[in-house]
């Protein structure tokens, strides 16, 4: 089955926004008590989502008191989800720290008698793009030339990621295939490992062909020359240190592939709390903290509020189903 990559416009802030208390009271909404549910233990992505959002939003007057974080794990994110789903679904202060894992266990039924449309889907702040790469003394240069490897003889080419099957990094190289026309991907050789690191250390062993990982991951090994990166699975090229690594839509391939961070809140929130929690992440985007905060941590642009983001992760869950039925991961 041909997919098609979801269809989103994935925009650049292009003016910077300086927050203002007088201009976060124009929103309207303010919460009493701001909360944060971080679907884990402290450390890790969504904990970071929850704390340095918390914090940025009060440094630019866009929330007037201090926003607590509640690390909430278990059955990776599921917790929280039926929680907020289930106890919390009508609470105006509360937002969830998200990310494409969290669409993927969706799409795949990880969180039982739970959908996407049970929550409201407010922003995103930032995304980790894949990334697929090959030792550096590799002959293949390109991602096409590896693709073609895998259409011709997929025994041939073993690639490696840090997630399990049919997780967030088998995916990715999935969707690469995918949309290159290999018809069909069950064939694809992938090997699950530890994380990124040990995914890389047996690229340099040999014992694999190719990686597929996020950007942040990638870095390091780039930087030692241990590896190189044939395609970055972004809309356009990224920008300063990034700049030199080509996506895999400049090679004929339009596969987009970005581990966005993001929020969700309570189903039954009201519009005025939904519209103004939509306008405070917006303007936090905008602001030249939160830019260099991206910077400092890896994240690429990815600006989606309200109905755009909400369209966006329905259409990677989407994405992902299709995915996840043809590789025998869900029926």
């Amino acid at each position: 089955m041909a997919l098609q990559f979801m269809r989103t416009a994935l925009a650049v802030a292009g003016l910077s926004v300086a927050a203002t208390g007088a201009m976060a009271e124009s929103h309207g909404f303010m919460p009493e008590n701001p909360e944060c549910i971080a679907p884990a233990n402290p450390g890790g992505g969504w904990d970071f989502t929850c704390r340095q959002v918390g914090k940025t939003l009060q440094d630019e007057g866009l929330i007037s008191k201090t926003m607590q974080v509640v690390n909430l794990a278990g059955g990776g994110g599921g917790v929280a989800y039926a929680e907020v789903v289930n106890k919390r679904a009508d609470d105006d202060d509360l937002i969830v720290a998200a990310s494409s894992a969290t669409a993927t266990r969706l799409a795949q039924g990880a969180f039982p008698g739970n959908t996407m449309d049970q929550v409201r889907w407010v922003a995103s702040i930032g995304a980790d793009y894949g990334v697929i790469a090959v030792a550096a003394d590799s002959e293949i240069d390109t991602l096409p030339a590896l693709l073609d490897m895998i259409k011709n003889d997929p025994t041939s080419i073993s690639v490696a990621g840090g997630s399990a099957v049919g997780g967030w990094d088998h995916l990715k190289v999935l969707i690469a295939a995918n949309a290159y026309g290999v018809e069909d991907v069950r064939k694809v050789k992938y090997i699950a490992f530890d994380g990124g690191g040990e995914a890389v250390t047996q690229l340099l062993a040999g014992s694999v062909q190719a990686f597929t990982g996020d950007l942040s991951e990638a870095k390091g090994f780039v930087e030692s020359g241990d590896i190189k990166v044939i395609a970055v699975l972004s809309p356009e090229r990224l920008d300063g240190e990034f700049a030199d690594f080509p996506t895999a839509r400049e090679q004929g391939v339009d596969a987009i592939g970005a581990n966005w961070r993001g929020f969700y809140a309570p189903g039954n929130m009201s519009d005025a709390a939904y519209e103004g929690w939509v306008s405070k992440i917006g303007d936090l985007y905008a602001s030249d903290e939160w830019k260099a905060i991206m910077e400092t941590n890896g994240l690429a642009p990815l600006d989606l509020q309200g109905a755009d983001f909400q369209q966006f992760v329905a259409d990677s869950v989407a994405q992902i189903q299709s995915i996840s039925r043809e590789i025998g991961i869900i029926k």
